[in-house]
């Protein structure tokens, strides 16, 4: 009776120098994971004339990681329990720094996509994996502190991302955005063979469901495949979409039976009888879809609308991104003294709705002073939303069950990131062909105010010295690049706009969540 009293007593939690360690060494290791999903983004059009790449071809180095990135992220609680914990995490690191060197020596294309494919097997499991330790790092009632630093991760690596990018490819060359994970890697394998542990009570699986996984790559492989290149190839009208697409759903079907008939699944959708999970996961995808979209669309309104530079877009949203960081430990306070996590979530929602719509009124005489404002009310909205939907869809699991959950969580919100950039990007293309026919007809011999621009660009260029037929010819092409600019101003603050309304749909799913005053999130043994 006393051995059994006692053995609640047996689980201990890291303390001093080397928690700190294990939690820095997993939140570097999720932050480099995901700055790499974005960081190649702005160094295309470099990485394309150096290895001989077409536009069309060279957007395979973002899609290649994407899709290895979102298979193996559901997979890294079996594999955990496969491997270790221990192993796995350090392996994935050791992965992931390797594929960085090969990608950074890589020559051609294929041989690009290959290591960059590679590179997103071991950043996913670098994700999930770096959210269980350092939940595991905390004792339950410190939950929310665990998933505030874990949050802070999330909106730091997308973030970094593109600026990182810009800033090495300008200054150095474009294979230097890979070399520089070679000392982070390395140090990072040493301190996580370190100080990680193993999960107490995890269990090797006695058997593998390779069925389920590999219905699980063909239908999440083909899902992100038809998001990152559905635009590209005009959607439906491509052979390329359409079969990806019938793989999806008959995969997704296979998946889903396969997993619910067996009782050794390699991943545990039953989880999702848990009600608070299912409201999580749906709150998940949204919050990928304003996290990933947002950063998605900004910088190519003030890049095409406003005539920033790359570099200088990247820097602009740091300090949205460090707002987010103090608000964090913030939320986890509040969250810490029995705040209801409802209540703060609809704070996030407001402030990031206010956000959209300040940006859905910009006009081409907007300047950085007027996007100060917007992005602090976005870093704190993000942490406000982010710290509790986190908390909430984990409360009550615990070993095996919490590290499945983790995993589908994380899933679904870079599903939900990509399922956004496809979404807007569909909703630009439509609004700029829109808008653009709205206002060419204003352009003509019959428009009195038209004329007299037109006119008065001719004979700027006559004065510059051009002659009158060339100087018209001139007025007209500067007449045509300002209409470019005004209708993708307009249909770039339309999609503020609907985005903006989008978020307003999470308050009605937030009031559904399960809430009791008092309650204690349980998490899982580390």
């Amino acid at each position: 009776m006393e051995t059994a009293l006692q053995k609640p007593a047996a689980i201990s939690y890291p303390t001093g120098a080397a928690k700190w360690i294990l939690v820095l060494t997993a939140i570097s290791c999720a932050i480099l994971e995901l700055i790499d999903a974005t960081i190649v983004n702005v160094s295309l059009r470099e990485i394309s004339g150096s290895i001989g790449a077409t536009t069309t071809e060279i957007a395979w180095v973002v899609t290649a990681y994407a899709i290895s990135n979102v298979i193996i992220i559901p997979l890294t609680s079996m594999l955990s329990d496969l491997f270790g914990r221990r192993v796995y995490f350090t392996s994935s690191v050791i992965i992931f720094t390797f594929a960085s060197v090969m990608c950074g020596f890589s020559t051609n294309l294929w041989t690009l996509v290959f290591w960059r494919f590679i590179q997103g097997l071991g950043g996913g499991g670098l994700l999930s994996t770096a959210q269980t330790i350092i939940i595991g790092a905390f004792p339950p009632n410190k939950i929310s502190t665990a998933n505030a630093i874990f949050g802070m991760g999330i909106i730091l690596g997308p973030t970094l991302g593109p600026t990182l990018g810009g800033v090495i490819t300008d200054n150095f060359s474009w294979h230097w955005i890979f070399f520089v994970n070679i000392p982070i890697g390395i140090v990072a394998a040493i301190l996580s063979w370190t100080y990680v542990t193993d999960m107490i009570g995890a269990k090797k699986p006695k058997k593998i469901d390779w069925w389920g996984i590999i219905f699980l790559i063909i239908s999440i492989g083909s899902l992100q495949f038809v998001l990152e290149e559905g635009t590209s190839k005009d959607w439906f009208e491509s052979a390329e979409i359409v079969i990806p697409s019938i793989m999806f759903v008959l995969g997704i079907i296979a998946f889903i039976y396969r997993e619910l008939s067996i009782d050794y699944p390699a991943v545990n959708i039953r989880l999702y009888k848990n009600y608070n999970l299912a409201m999580g996961s749906i709150m998940n995808f949204m919050l990928g879809l304003i996290l990933f979209g947002t950063v998605f669309i900004f910088p190519l309104f003030v890049q095409i609308s406003l005539g920033w530079t790359a570099t200088q877009t990247g820097v602009f949203m740091i300090p949205g991104a460090l707002c987010t960081a103090v608000a964090m430990p913030m939320v986890g306070g509040m969250l810490g003294k029995g705040r209801n996590p409802k209540n703060i979530i609809i704070m996030g929602v407001v402030m990031t709705f206010l956000f959209l719509m300040i940006l859905a009124f910009s006009s081409p005489d907007s300047s950085e002073s007027n996007f100060y404002l917007p992005f602090i009310l976005r870093g704190f909205g993000m942490a406000f939303m982010m710290s509790p939907i986190l908390s909430l869809a984990v409360a009550g699991l615990r070993g095996k069950d919490l590290s499945q959950a983790v995993g589908l969580a994380n899933m679904i919100r870079q599903l939900g990131g990509s399922v956004g950039i496809a979404v807007i990007n569909v909703f630009l293309s439509q609004k700029n062909a829109e808008v653009r026919g709205s206002m060419i007809g204003n352009v003509s011999q019959y428009n009195d105010a038209a004329n007299e621009r037109i006119a008065g660009l001719t004979q700027n260029f006559i004065s510059a010295g051009y002659a009158p037929g060339e100087a018209e010819t001139m007025a007209y092409k500067t007449m045509e690049g300002i209409l470019f600019k005004q209708q993708a101003l307009v249909s770039y603050d339309q999609g503020f706009f609907m985005i903006g309304m989008c978020i307003l749909l999470c308050i009605p799913l937030v009031l559904l969540i399960r809430y009791k005053k008092g309650e204690k999130a349980v998490v899982a043994d580390h």
